[in-house]
């Protein structure tokens, strides 16, 4: 089956199974970590493709939309939260404690959920972005989407941002009259998995993608108008294919120009399946010393655009390989030179160091207290370089 029907026949499905009754506020279990201070506001429930072998997030649940009343009664509960917050919040916009405690005492189970986002979208970020869930949201009808997204911008005019993710299957199959139509009711950006530029990596880890598809999403999203959030997992291609999977991935990435390139490392979760592939030997991992490597020619190879590249996730190696193109690449390709140069015993301090959240750069080495910590611990597990890649799997497991 197609990519596409794949994703038309559950939705159609969904849209049969879809239930009359709302059960109040909802929330799904994902976002960017560029939302961590978005409002959530949930459109659709789980992904209509759930295939992919690297994700273990939806396995095991059907997808369904939810219908447009109950997504606007959610944005409605959230409104009315935060018209109550206001009139509860001090000269300096904090609402105190006992105020917290008198606004919650009656609070209805159903409706508890929807006022401790809107006290957090209040209180923590100054209510300027919102997130749209779960994995596909613009796989609804465009105009139930333009009605959910009006409704939204007339309840918080001062909205900044409206974001999502998207698949590029589904925008490459949505016309440019209801891309243009969803940008202009209010839809700023997109997050699309873009994941891997290389073919034999797509069809390997079954995204249901393809590189030119990829491409084609890609170049209409920009034309549309939106933001463009392109992910790069370093280290999908596994041994065999990483040389692939980096240059493929920057020759798409050229192609599009997005105005963000986010990394986001492999992490292979248990009973994923994925991790049965790893486990039978389909796919062999890469080390982190060969995701450096890989990253040093992905970045190597971008060339011709303008694009943010950022590193904002606790998985990824480095948290500084990050800047705009063109003038930053010499910078990020510095940071992966030096890593390479340093000897396997400073590599696997900075490695373990990173892992356990003491490092997140290479400048921090200069650090003598951080590096007393990392030797000491370093010391306790029995690192070595032959069993790094061991502890490291161990460590990282524990992000996942």
């Amino acid at each position: 089956m197609a990519a596409n029907a794949g994703d038309r026949y559950t939705v159609n499905m969904a849209q049969r199974r879809k239930s009359d009754t709302y059960h109040g506020f909802e929330q799904g279990p994902i976002r960017p970590p560029s939302e961590a201070h978005s409002l959530l506001i949930r459109l659709t429930r789980n992904c209509p493709w759930n295939r992919c072998t690297f994700c273990p997030v939806y396995k095991g649940t059907s997808f369904s939309l939810r219908g447009v009343a109950h997504v606007k009664k959610d944005i409605d509960a959230v409104h009315r939260h935060v018209e109550t917050l206001r009139k509860s919040a001090d000269d300096t916009g904090h609402v105190p404690r006992q105020q917290i405690d008198r606004l919650t005492r009656n609070l209805d189970p159903e409706d508890t959920q929807a006022f401790v986002a809107a006290y957090h979208w209040f209180s923590l970020s100054g209510m300027k972005s919102v997130f749209l869930q779960d994995a596909n949201s613009i796989v609804m009808k465009s105009r139930d989407l333009v009605e959910i997204l009006t409704h939204l911008r007339r309840r918080f005019p001062s909205i900044q941002r409206v974001t999502t993710y998207a698949r590029s299957q589904t925008i490459a199959h949505k016309k440019d009259a209801d891309l243009k139509a969803i940008r202009d009711a209010g839809l700023d950006r997109l997050h699309v998995g873009l994941e891997s530029g290389s073919d034999a990596v797509l069809e390997f880890v079954k995204k249901g993608a393809t590189k030119d598809m990829h491409v084609q999403a890609g170049r209409k999203a920009k034309a549309a108008g939106f933001e463009l959030s392109e992910y790069f997992m370093p280290g999908l291609g596994g041994r065999r294919l990483s040389q692939a999977h980096a240059v493929e991935s920057a020759d798409a990435l050229n192609a599009v120009n997005p105005h963000f390139i986010r990394l986001r490392t492999l992490a292979i979760p248990p009973g994923s399946p994925l991790s049965d592939d790893l486990q039978s030997g389909r796919f062999q991992k890469c080390a982190d010393i060969e995701v450096v490597k890989e990253l040093l020619t992905f970045i190597e190879k971008l060339d011709g655009i303008t694009s943010i590249v950022t590193s904002d996730h606790i998985l990824n190696i480095f948290e500084d390989l990050q800047g705009t193109l063109p003038q930053d690449k010499e910078y990020m390709l510095d940071i992966l030179r030096t890593f390479l140069a340093m000897t396997p015993e400073r590599q696997g301090l900075y490695l373990l160091g990173r892992r356990l959240g003491v490092l997140s750069s290479l400048h921090d080495m200069q650090d003598a207290g951080a590096m007393a910590r990392v030797e000491k611990r370093c010391r306790r597990l029995g690192v070595t370089p032959d069993n790094i890649d061991e502890v490291m799997g161990g460590i990282v497991a524990r992000y996942v």
